[in-house]
C-alpha cells in the first residue's frame, strides 16, 4: 500500500510559513483548533518543523510581559520548539509511517526535494486499520491488505 493513500494534501492543511508571526500562528491554531502545526519555508516550500501549543506556552512563560500586540513582532521561528514531528518521504513504506504515527498526531510528508506536500493523521491510519480489521482484513508487512 502506498502511504499517499492516507495523505491530506497541502492545500487542505493549515500550516505556517517561516516568516509568519507568533500572533498569526496563534490565530491560525485557534481558528483550526490545532494543537500542533507544521512550519514550511515561504521561499522553497520545505518542511522546517512543527510548533505546538506547549512551545507557545513555555515561550510566553519565559517572556511573561508578552502581549498580543507584542506577538505581532515575534517571528514564529523565534519560538523554541521542544521537538519537531518527523517527516516521511512520499516514497516511504507503511512500516516507516507506522513507526512515526505511533509517536506523533500527524506525520508531515515531503517530496524528493524536501518540499511539504501534506500530512497523514493518526486518525486516518487508525480508522483505516479499524475498518479493515472489522472486515477480516489486515495489513501485512508489505502494507498490503490480506
Amino acid at each position: 500500500m502506498n502511504i499517499l493513500f492516507f495523505l491530506t494534501p497541502k492545500e487542505d492543511v493549515a500550516y505556517l510559513y517561516d516568516d509568519d508571526t507568533l500572533r498569526q500562528a496563534l490565530e491560525k491554531m485557534e481558528n483550526h483548533r490545532y494543537t500542533a502545526i507544521p512550519i514550511i519555508s515561504h521561499k522553497n516550500g520545505r518542511y522546517l518543523g512543527t510548533i505546538t501549543e506547549g512551545d507557545f506556552l513555555w515561550y510566553t512563560k519565559e517572556k511573561y510581559n508578552l502581549t498580543l500586540k507584542d506577538a505581532e513582532d515575534v517571528p514564529v521561528l523565534d519560538v523554541p520548539r521542544n521537538r519537531d514531528n518527523e517527516a516521511v518521504s512520499a516514497e516511504a513504506d507503511i512500516e516507516d509511517l507506522i513507526r512515526y504515527i505511533t509517536r506523533q498526531n500527524f506525520v508531515p510528508v515531503i517530496d524528493d526535494q524536501k518540499c511539504f506536500i501534506g500530512i497523514i493523521t493518526r486518525k486516518e491510519v487508525i480508522s483505516y486499520l479499524a475498518d479493515h480489521q472489522s472486515a477480516g482484513e489486515g495489513v501485512n508487512q508489505n502494507g498490503n491488505g490480506n
